[in-house]
This record gives C-alpha cells, sequence and structure tokens, in this order.
C-alpha cells in the first residue's frame, strides 16, 4: 500500500480555482464517504481551508490519477484543469508535506498556527467517518506530536502572525487615525476572532460582528465588547463600517456591488477597506471596481506577509531540522511495521513444527516408551526440523552466488553473543 498526498494550494492554485475545489462544511463527510469507496483506497482524510484543499489517502500503487479524477468529478472540472494546479507525494514525501503543513511551514503565513487546527478537524471527521485505519491514524498521531516539538523548541509561533494580523496590518497602514476607524466582521469562526483580537490590540474601538447565526455573533461580540447582528442586517451595517473583514464558509456572495454603492452613498462616499479571507469570496470581484473601496483578497496580503516569512526564516530552519528527525523515526517505526506480517507467518511455521513434534512425543509416552529416549528424539527431531529448510537455501544460495543472501542470513541467523560463549 502507498500513502499519498494530493491537492493543490495558493502556491499552485489561483484563488479562482482553489474556490472551485473547496468543499463546504455540508459536504465533507460525504465526499469522505466518496472518496473512500474508490477502488484501492482503503483509508482517507480531508483537508479543506481557504488556502488549501488536500486529500491524504493510503491507497494500491500508482492511486493517484484515480484521486485525482475523482476530485475533479465531484466539483465539476476536468482533470486537465486539476492536473495544472495539482500536486501529490508519495510515502515519507507525503508524511513529510503534512507535517509541514501541521506545522504552518507550507502556509501563507509561515508559522501561522490555525492550520494545525483544522488539520486536527479533519482528523477528526475522518475518524468519526471510518475513514482511518492504522496507517494514517498513526501518522496524524505521530504529525501532532512533532508539530508540538516544533511549536515548543523553536520561535516559529512567536508574534501574532496570521493573515488575520496581516490584514489588521495592512488596515493599519490606510487609516491615519486607526483607533477612530469602526470595523464590521462576517462571520464567526476562528479567523474572525484573531482578526476581531488584532483589532483591539490595534485600538480600534468599534467593532461589529455578523453572522448566519446571530447567537454566534453574540457570543463572539460579548468576548470583545462589540455588536452583534445578522447576515440581513448587514446593508445598514454596512454604511457605518470604515473596514470590512469577512471570512465565512459561505458557498454565494455575501457582498455585491450594488449593496456597497448603496452603503458608499449613505456614507457620502468616505473610503471603505475590504479584506475577503474566504474561499469561494465573500465579496464579489466587482465590488473592487468602485472608486471608493479599497478590497483585498488572499492573494492580495503577500507583501505583508513576505515581511512577516523574513521574521521567521531562521526558526523555519530549526523547525525543517525537527520534522526531518520525525520523519525518520516515522519511515523507522513504519519498516518495522512492515516486517510485522514477515514475522507473524514465521512463528506460525515454528509453532506448526513445535506442535507436530510435541503430538509424535506424547503418542510415544502413551505406548509407554522410555521418557528420556523420546525426550532426546524430540530435540533432535524439532531441531532438524526447524534447520532442514534454511539449510537448503543457504546451500542454493551460495551455489548460486547470492552474498547479499548469505550475508542477511549470517546476521539473521547467527547470535554474535553465543558464539562468544562458545569460544570461551
Amino acid at each position: 500500500m502507498t500513502l499519498l498526498a494530493l491537492g493543490i494550494n495558493h502556491k499552485t492554485a489561483t484563488i479562482e480555482v482553489r474556490e472551485q475545489v473547496a468543499f463546504t462544511p455540508a459536504e465533507l463527510a460525504g465526499a469522505l464517504a466518496e472518496l473512500k469507496s474508490l477502488p484501492g483506497v482503503n483509508e482517507a482524510a480531508v483537508l479543506s481551508t481557504c488556502n488549501r484543499t488536500e486529500l491524504y489517502c493510503v491507497t494500491d500503487a500508482q492511486g493517484e490519477r484515480s484521486v485525482l479524477d475523482w476530485l475533479g468529478r465531484f466539483h465539476g472540472l476536468p482533470p486537465e484543469t486539476l492536473m495544472q494546479s495539482a500536486y501529490h507525494y508519495l510515502d515519507g514525501e507525503a508524511a513529510r508535506h503534512l507535517m509541514r503543513v501541521a506545522s504552518g511551514l507550507d502556509s501563507m503565513v509561515l508559522g501561522e498556527p490555525q492550520i494545525l487546527g483544522q488539520l486536527k478537524e479533519a482528523y477528526q471527521l475522518a475518524r468519526d467517518n471510518a475513514g482511518l485505519g492504522g496507517e494514517l491514524e498513526r501518522l496524524f498521531q505521530h504529525t501532532f506530536s512533532v508539530t508540538k516539538q516544533v511549536r515548543s523548541e523553536t520561535g516559529i509561533g512567536e508574534n501574532p502572525v496570521s493573515v488575520a494580523y496581516a490584514a489588521v496590518s495592512l488596515a493599519s497602514h490606510i487609516f491615519d487615525d486607526f483607533g477612530r476607524a469602526r470595523a464590521l466582521l462576517i462571520g464567526a469562526g476562528e479567523t474572525v476572532e484573531l482578526v476581531a483580537r488584532h483589532l483591539r490590540e490595534a485600538g480600534i474601538r468599534g467593532l461589529t460582528v455578523a453572522n448566519r447565526t446571530r447567537e454566534r455573533a453574540e457570543v463572539l461580540a460579548n468576548a470583545f465588547d462589540a455588536e452583534a447582528i445578522s447576515l440581513g442586517e448587514i446593508p445598514q451595517a454596512l454604511a457605518q463600517a470604515d473596514i470590512v473583514i469577512s471570512s465565512t464558509a459561505s458557498p454565494l456572495p455575501i457582498l455585491g456591488k450594488g449593496m456597497v454603492e448603496s452603503a458608499l452613498k449613505k456614507r457620502r462616499y468616505r473610503p471603505m477597506f475590504m479584506v475577503d479571507i474566504a474561499v469561494p469570496r465573500d465579496i464579489e470581484s466587482q465590488v473592487g471596481e468602485l472608486d471608493d473601496v479599497f478590497l483585498y483578497s488572499v492573494d492580495d496580503l503577500q507583501e505583508v506577509i513576505e515581511e512577516n516569512r523574513k521574521q521567521r526564516a531562521v526558526a523555519a530552519a530549526q523547525a525543517e531540522s525537527l520534522i526531518e528527525h520525525g520523519i525518520q523515526h516515522w519511515q523507522r517505526e513504519r519498516r518495522v511495521r512492515g516486517a510485522g506480517d514477515l514475522i507473524r507467518r514465521y512463528r506460525e511455521q515454528g509453532e506448526a513444527l513445535r506442535e507436530e513434534a510435541e503430538r509424535q512425543a506424547l503418542a510415544q509416552l502413551a505406548r509407554g516408551e522410555d521418557p528420556e529416549k523420546v525426550l532426546q528424539r524430540l530435540s533432535r527431531q524439532l531441531t532438524n526440523k526447524l534447520l532442514h529448510g534454511p539449510t537448503l537455501r543457504l546451500r542454493e544460495a551460495s551455489g548460486e552466488e547470492r552474498h547479499d543472501i548469505l550475508q542477511a542470513a549470517d546476521t539473521l541467523l547467527i547470535d554474535p553473543a553465543a558464539s562468544t560463549q562458545d569460544s570461551a
């Protein structure tokens, strides 16, 4: 079986492609069941965020094409479109990629911590829906252990650096008196919560949180002394918002050009700064055509993010070293487990020989034969039966000059400690 990691991310695909391949929360369980049911796919997990969609599978050899074809079919995309943006890794490289993703080394913002939580959610979903077997279960657990070590032993997680932080940092450079600006946050998930925290720390006092479920908006609003509204109340709140940052899981845009035009008119065309962190996008791209709107998508945050990346380069190098050590440990454990079937068969063979020798010895004792002679005969017969097969194959290997087999046999069959005792 082969460990496979296949997907697209912000490095390989535009936001237009990423939003077409993203799974909504409602789709994930069904998608996982479909993926797991593919011929040759024994285990599967699905990770879908604003910057990446990745599938982790245990498959038959060369199963990457069937998984890629399925991903295209699920989203109604031709395989050729995905092949231009998709990447895949196998076995050790797949494990290395997962560990780098979990540690934030493959993120748009180097070292950002949100991806670990998203990966744990993907793991739990796969576990709850029978997507995991022994291979992926062990890999995810080992990945979480390595990531914990990376976070505790390097500075990769120091300083509040994330897509949310990058958005707030960019906004602070646009407004002269940042503390007097009002912000409208759309969504109530982890990213919006992080945005709210950074805005408060930057001095923003006027915060409004809009969400499909007003109760969820109120929970987040109460934590930051903000106002909570429903999505239906956004048109009224928009006119008061200098900053709009949106991150929901909505499959359709929440803010359209007409709604923003109406808000601008009420604002007497005072500028609005908007950041759309969501994939698929929450704000129609046409909104960016309006003269008094500064609209940024996730991809537009690259300049701010690149500066943060430089600050974490040293910590990243340390993290890569820890991950490399983690990969070596995982690969060794995997190789050890790989010998399990051979060891089981070898022990079963030895047990069968022992049982047969024991049966014969007990029969001889039942006939009244001398116990001492029976015991001697048992030991000779058992030794001969255990050594007969390996001896024949060693003679054949020697005759065919299979020195590799002879060398391996010397390591496997000869106990150095016993040889030392004999010579003494």
